[in-house]
């Protein structure tokens, strides 16, 4: 039991894609790239695409409800919900609008955004609420479509976005299940990693200039962001072990943000953890962002893969530059 008294388990799952499927042949026909070469350099082999008609909020809701079915509540039972995304339906948020399509009237809500790291920093956010008491159930749902901010002419973004969501419920528990984490940042290199605003044009309003915009398509340097990875991710990993007590030799399950299969093996390959304890559904989705980790746990959790009581070490890394790890035990 944690110093506080409150435990946590994590003992929902869900999650949601669209049905429209981008394969890299039909990727191909768009931009000077080849099946072949893009599976051999990210694992990648199709990715869902949100039609016009989909929206964030609607993908998240699908998610949230298999989570909160799972872990055998109601939305009225949610004291909290956390929506971690960068592609919001609306720039001022839209958890609140996932809490009226829930009809979680207890729940209060609000988005985080950390990128690709977004699902982990929830985690251990939504764990603060629960360890001092504050909530006892609390929803954390990573979602992002990522196709709409996508320029579909630069081979080097286009192949690996996509859409999704996926959510967990976690709840206050006599015993606690949510181990150890670690949370970094680093500001001086955002520049790798981005989807900013650029000014578009002025206007005059009452003297002064005000300036409008938009936000330019995701720009991405893929080998500093490899190398950020590769090397950073093994250590966050490794000092959230530290705090839960536990080396890699007690991890059941290895969990990482599905950006780049290289990544992944290389990753497990410092850490020495062997290729049948790394979960991997890259080839059929795609990076979905802050949605890429849930999903990847609730496939894994409903193939029977992740059961009650298997040690899960999960971990985050992306634009900020931005990257995370926690340690848990999947269940009550």
């Amino acid at each position: 039991m944690n110093q506080l008294g409150v435990g946590i388990a994590i003992t929902g799952s869900g999650s949601a894609k669209p049905e429209l499927s981008l394969n890299n042949h039909q990727l191909s026909q768009m931009v000077e790239t080849s099946d072949e070469w893009i599976a051999s350099r990210t694992g990648i082999r199709e990715r869902r695409l949100a039609d016009e008609q989909i929206s964030l909020s609607s993908l998240a809701t699908e998610a949230a409800n298999g989570a909160i079915a799972m872990a055998g509540i109601t939305p009225q039972d949610l004291d909290l919900i956390i929506l971690a995304t960068s592609t919001p339906d609306d720039l001022f948020g839209t958890a609140s609008q996932i809490q009226a399509k829930l009809g979680a009237t207890q729940a209060v809500s609000f988005d985080l955004t950390a990128a690709c790291s977004g699902f982990v920093f929830g985690m251990v956010t939504a764990a603060q609420f629960i360890r001092t008491g504050t909530y006892k159930n609390v929803l954390l749902i990573g979602a992002d479509i990522l196709s709409r901010w996508v320029d579909w002419q630069d081979r080097g973004t286009c192949i690996l976005f996509a859409d999704g969501a996926g959510a967990v419920v976690m709840e206050a528990n006599e015993s606690d299940r949510f181990l150890g984490f670690s949370l970094r940042s680093d500001g001086t290199q955002y520049k790798y990693l981005q989807l900013a605003y650029i000014p578009q044009s002025q206007e005059l309003v009452n003297g002064m200039v005000v300036g409008k915009g938009n936000f330019q398509p995701i720009i991405m340097n893929g080998k500093e962001v490899y190398r950020f990875a590769v090397q950073k991710v093994p250590e966050v990993i490794e000092k959230a072990l530290f705090q839960a007590n536990m080396t890699t030799e007690d991890i059941d399950w290895l969990l990482l943000h599905q950006a780049n299969q290289r990544i992944l093996d290389a990753v497990a390959e410092r850490l020495n953890i062997p290729k049948e304890k790394v979960i991997s559904n890259l080839a059929n989705y795609g990076n979905t962002s802050a949605a890429s980790i849930p999903l990847a746990l609730d496939e894994a959790v409903r193939q029977g893969k992740v059961k009650a009581g298997d040690v899960v070490a999960a971990a985050g890394f992306g634009a900020g530059l931005t990257w995370g790890a926690s340690i848990f035990r999947w269940g009550k």
